[in-house]
């Protein structure tokens, strides 16, 4: 059984349209703990600290249907956009939002995920789960961006779906249509690779 350590709908969706045998159990590790200037280590930082907050939750007699699965691994993610070397997570207003997609229009940035799945053994006669192996990796995606008007940026960001998102769009969503190339992988734009996450699970 596959957990994922996030409350993202987005993850929710690619794993469910994906066909991955899963059940979601969010993180409530606080993000403001982890002080990283390089946003790569940052976004790994970030998802390792998810996955161990989630995992202290299910481990030990307080999870025992979590414990009646055969296989248990733990998944955790975590995505910052990166443009012109500085982090943009979520846009905290439409004002910062219609800024950011100011500044982005007609240019380039990269999405980092970072990404860390627990194989999980259990100790049978003890009833309890631990930590067989780690594995850890950041992912990232090259996006090019349309060059938008400006009466495009602000009807775009009076929808709200920027401020729900890293880096302020939603590939998935309406901002799709303003994503003219990627060089990557598709799905990590939406904060998961699900072809990294094939082969972990190899």
């Amino acid at each position: 059984m596959l957990i994922l350590a996030s409350a993202s709908q987005s993850r929710k969706n690619l794993l469910k349209n994906s066909d991955f045998n899963f059940i979601q159990i969010a993180s409530n590790f606080d993000e403001r703990l982890i002080k990283e200037k390089n946003i790569k280590e940052l976004v790994l930082k970030l998802s390792i600290s998810k996955a161990k907050d989630v995992f202290s939750k299910i481990k030990g007699e307080n999870s025992k249907e979590i414990l009646n699965f055969k296989r248990i691994e733990l998944l955790a993610c975590d995505s910052i956009f990166e443009f012109q070397g500085e982090a943009y997570g979520k846009p905290s207003n439409i004002k910062e939002a219609y800024e950011r997609w100011e500044k982005m229009s007609g240019s380039e940035g990269y999405l980092h995920t970072g990404h860390c799945l627990f194989i999980c053994n259990k100790i049978v006669h003890k009833n309890k789960l631990i930590i067989k192996k780690e594995i850890k990796d950041v992912i990232s995606s090259k996006l090019y961006f349309s060059k938008l008007k400006n009466e495009e940026i602000s009807k775009y960001v009076k929808t709200l779906e920027p401020l729900k998102c890293a880096g302020g769009f939603a590939l998935e969503g309406r901002g799709g249509k303003y994503i003219e190339r990627i060089e990557g992988c598709f799905s990590n734009v939406m904060g998961l690779s699900l072809p990294w996450l094939r082969k972990s699970l190899l």
